[in-house]
């Protein structure tokens, strides 16, 4: 594959990724390593990898910007507390994703993201009015497990960890869906995942420069195309979207660990 043909490929996987994390809110490692898989035909590590090191520069700044202007905020110590979780969970994450076969990968994958769909199905909204008063005091326990949880995740499948820190927020704490979105969000301009990119990066294990000069750029757009649509629908329209695309994800790595 030419530089050109790796430069446009990669312009469409960051494309495709931006929108479904401006969308759903997620940071767009998930995305990253399936359409690594698909269009640029790396194999499970590198795409994982290669999704990791696309997210170090801040492309979901522009997706941050919108849910903010759209009145959503999210308070300090949700940050402060997840990010410490994510931090110490991406360096067990990473040394660990080093140490399995593609295929162990790809079915932790598939598992990880049945269990997501099941807790976005089952979760119970809150009830206007319930605890409105007290919504920003989360306690700082769960804060630092969906932290911890979401760094994992994102160092062992190199999905950046921001499905973890959406559902967690959304379907564990009962946050609203959006401001649940827009702290997964900020995550993707944090760069936590610098300690499992680097991890990945010292193996070699990631795509050619110009596959990712176009990721990056495909996501500085994506995501702000992304964000814009998801605050123009309802919550309810964003929890059944967010279903729908673990679902395809899910189905799409079940055909690859199959084949």
């Amino acid at each position: 594959m030419s530089w050109l043909h790796e430069l446009l490929a990669g312009g469409g996987v960051g494309l495709i990724a931006g929108l479904a994390s401006g969308f759903s809110g997620t940071s767009p490692g998930g995305g990253l390593v399936i359409f690594s898989v698909l269009l640029l035909g790396a194999e499970q590590h590198v795409a994982q990898g290669t999704s990791l090191i696309t997210q170090i520069p801040p492309t979901g700044l522009a997706g941050v910007r919108r849910y903010w202007q759209s009145g959503n905020r999210s308070p300090l110590p949700w940050i402060v507390w997840i990010g410490i979780g994510f931090l110490i969970g991406g360096v067990g994450g990473g040394y660990a994703a080093a140490a399995v076969s593609d295929a162990v990968l790809q079915w932790t994958y598939v598992a990880y993201l049945v269990a997501l769909i099941a807790l976005l199905i089952l979760r119970r909204d809150r009830k206007d009015g319930d605890g409105a008063g007290d919504r920003d005091k989360l306690p700082w326990p769960p804060l630092l497990l969906i932290g911890g949880l979401a760094g994992f995740s994102s160092g062992f499948m190199g999905i950046g960890g921001g499905l973890a820190i959406t559902v967690g927020l959304a379907a564990g704490l009962r946050v609203p869906q959006h401001q649940a979105q827009l702290v997964s969000l900020i995550f993707s301009v944090i760069p936590t995942n610098i300690p499992a990119a680097w991890i990945y990066w010292s193996k070699g294990l990631m795509v050619g420069w110009p596959a990712i000069i176009g990721i990056i750029a495909g996501l500085w757009v994506g995501t702000d195309l992304g964000a814009r649509m998801a605050n123009r629908v309802s919550k309810a329209v964003l929890r059944r979207s967010m279903i729908a695309l673990v679902a395809l994800m899910a189905l799409y790595m079940t055909y690859k660990a199959l084949s």
